[in-house]
């Protein structure tokens, strides 16, 4: 059973319980051959932190001598390795030599017998491009498969492989029913030629278009992704787990891996290398020695994974991606169509997070953060009554503070909508100190083809809301661009203005005239002058968060947001069995909700409520909705108030 403790996007850290023992993804099964064992798996557990292996069953069915060892002693016994361990069933050598002399439910129940944590069925491997009818014959009989192996080990913790070639629409067909059959694992197959050929972009729709069709409380295992160049992207698409016998084929060829490529070690001039093998070797020793090139192959294998963990515990995950794309042009192509699948992406993509948004490049731009910025403010943002719309230049941050007296100066002469033309997008004034944009670090100098980007999206921009003409101003001798109204000018309270379109941004159009109607009243910062806590007529509604600009809802405003959005909207339905104690201010676990909004994101203002739509709580997601309903463990919804009063916190 799987349960998320940490996430960014796809990525995700988790505990995955197994017969021995738990496995904290993203994790690498390093390959162990039985017959040649380059480093013991115990050494593998006690000297590198390997939590998984993967050994293959179909070489130890065909060893009379391993075949009766593992029949006697188990696995585990065999392989001296007391952690989880995973057995794959001779796909890969039906693929590479022929059939293999050994039925689908023979394997399964060899595997099984020996004591396999997660046994795997005997799929159809299909390669990239192989004629159509090829492929979409491999995924039905992979199926049939599939199908039989469940039927027969109803119980058993199996991996059901997804086939399907390069055609999207086969990966998706087989993704859903491969999810609809109660694997332990679903495993993306097939895609080893796809890397052993640099075709990382085709690998991104593969996986991609995969799990689009997968159970996400269901860890995906990704087949013989073994470079670390590949571990962050695998875990920005989502695959928790993945298995390789590179360490040691790469070794034998006096290849070492790095986490930005391949180095022959014999065109080493300099030991450039700090794990604990080569820091107590001397070069011209390792050269000479394949095991400790391999020793050297998985200490660099094992600390990309743990630059994975980190980068997902800090939000930094797709910039990690980014950096490690550098190492091949193929890799930064691959990056683009990831992006290019941003409404799926953006499904998983947290509201916010505690750090920067570092751009290293175009690519950067397309981030799904930034994709949603530039779609909410679109749909969740309205133009002011205003003769004119003022386009600002990107500039230091926050943009208001920046700017300020250019606008004090402009507002006095004319209604004006303030929008700052961000790198990120079209930024309107009152949303500058939201995430991504005050959190956002920019070059110095912006791209010209950047430039063009958000030229494009301004002009959307104001097409989209109908906007009045609108007026470039860099400073204040352009400012006399701007005709000044005939009529008198309205004062505006910025403070309500921004309240407004934050919340109208955070929740949706007609949040912010409902926790604005009345006598509003705010309490900011002594330091920064920023408002930090909103209340109306007396009532605490809201609170501004200093880290990301947007709202904690307090209970007051919960009220009020419940009674202007029907449901679904901002909605998280529990069941009767938890609903006093979510009222009591419990957190919200994933098994009791019924039904959400399908439009929330992780990290968004929820309000919980009972199948009556009866109020209980207000929280902060910690999953969408598929991820709501699907998890069987796991907290969905952190409660912050409960209506008695009480919090989990």
């Amino acid at each position: 059973m799987l349960e998320i403790k940490k996430r960014d996007g796809l990525g995700r850290i988790c505990l995955l319980e197994t017969a021995h023992g738990e496995i904290e993804t993203p994790a690498l099964a390093p390959v162990v051959n039985p017959n040649r064992m380059t480093i013991p798996p115990r050494e593998m557990k006690d000297k590198f932190g390997v939590s998984l292996i993967i050994t293959n069953a179909y070489i130890i069915r065909g060893s009379p001598d391993l075949r009766s060892r593992a029949k006697e002693e188990g696995l585990h016994s065999l392989l001296d390795f007391d952690g989880p361990i995973m057995t794959d069933s001779g796909t890969f050598q039906s693929h590479v030599y022929g059939e293999v002399d050994v039925e689908n439910l023979e394997i399964v129940q060899f595997q099984q017998s020996i004591g396999s944590d997660f046994s795997t069925i005997l799929d159809i491997f299909s390669e990239p491009d192989e004629p159509r009818p090829d492929a979409q014959a491999a995924v039905e009989k992979t199926l049939q498969r599939a199908k039989e192996a469940r039927e027969s080990h109803p119980d058993a913790p199996l991996i059901g492989p997804i086939q399907g070639s390069t055609y999207p629409d086969l990966r998706e067909m087989c993704a859903g029913e491969i999810s609809s059959m109660g694997f332990a694992i679903h495993a993306i197959g097939g895609v080893v030629p796809l890397m052993e050929s640099y075709r990382y972009s085709d690998l991104v729709d593969v996986v991609i278009h995969s799990k689009m069709r997968l159970d996400p409380s269901i860890p995906v295992h990704l087949f013989g992704a073994g470079h670390p160049m590949m571990f962050s992207l695998a875990a920005a698409m989502g695959c928790d787990l993945f298995d390789s016998s590179s360490y040691a084929k790469f070794a034998a060829k006096g290849r070492m891996l790095f986490p930005d490529g391949t180095r022959r070690v014999d065109d080493l001039v300099y030991n450039m290398c700090c794990c604990p093998v080569c820091s107590s070797i001397d070069l011209e020793e390792l050269k000479q020695s394949p095991p400790r090139i391999a020793e050297h192959n998985l200490h660099i294998c094992q600390a990309e994974i743990l630059n994975v963990k980190q980068a997902i515990s800090e939000g930094s995950l797709l910039e990690l991606v980014e950096k490690r794309s550098r190492a091949h042009p193929y890799l930064s192509d691959a990056v683009r169509r990831l992006y290019s699948h941003g409404s799926f992406l953006e499904r998983c993509e947290n509201t916010s997070k505690e750090g920067g948004f570092f751009l290293t490049g175009r690519s950067s731009l397309l981030r799904p953060a930034a994709e949603r910025l530039r779609d909410r403010v679109m749909t969740n943002y309205s133009l002011p009554a205003c003769d004119a719309v003022v386009r600002l230049p990107e500039a230091p941050r926050p943009f208001f503070r920046h700017f300020s007296s250019l606008i004090r100066k402009i507002a006095e002469r004319t209604r004006v909508a303030v929008i700052v033309s961000s790198v990120l997008g079209p930024v309107p004034i009152e949303l500058d100190e939201i995430y991504p944009v005050a959190q956002a670090v920019v070059p110095a100098v912006i791209q010209e083809e950047s430039r063009d980007l958000m030229e494009e999206w301004m002009q959307r921009f104001l097409l989209f809301h109908d906007a009045p003409p609108s007026y470039v101003v860099e400073d204040e001798d352009s400012m006399d661009l701007i005709p000044s109204s005939s009529g008198p000018l309205s004062s505006i309270d910025r403070d309500t203005e921004r309240i407004r379109r934050v919340a109208d941004y955070q929740f949706g159009i007609g949040a912010g005239d409902a926790l604005t109607d009345g006598e509003v009243r705010t309490v900011k910062s002594k330091r920064t002058g920023k408002i930090r806590n909103v209340f109306l007529n007396d009532g605490h509604v809201l609170s501004m968060r200093a880290h990301d600009g947007f709202f904690t809802l307090k209970l007051g405003g919960a009220r009020i947001l419940h009674r202007t959005f029907g449901p679904p909207k901002m909605r998280v339905i529990v069941n009767a069995d938890a609903s006093e104690f979510v009222r009591e201010g419990r957190n919200v676990f994933a098994k009791f909700v019924v039904e959400c909004d399908e439009g929330l994101r992780p990290g968004d203002e929820v309000l919980v409520v009972d199948q009556e739509d009866a109020l209980l709580a207000v929280a902060r997601a910690l999953m969408n909705r598929e991820e709501m309903l699907a998890f069987q463990r796991g907290i969905a919804s952190r409660v912050r108030e409960g209506l008695s009063g009480t919090s989990s916190q």
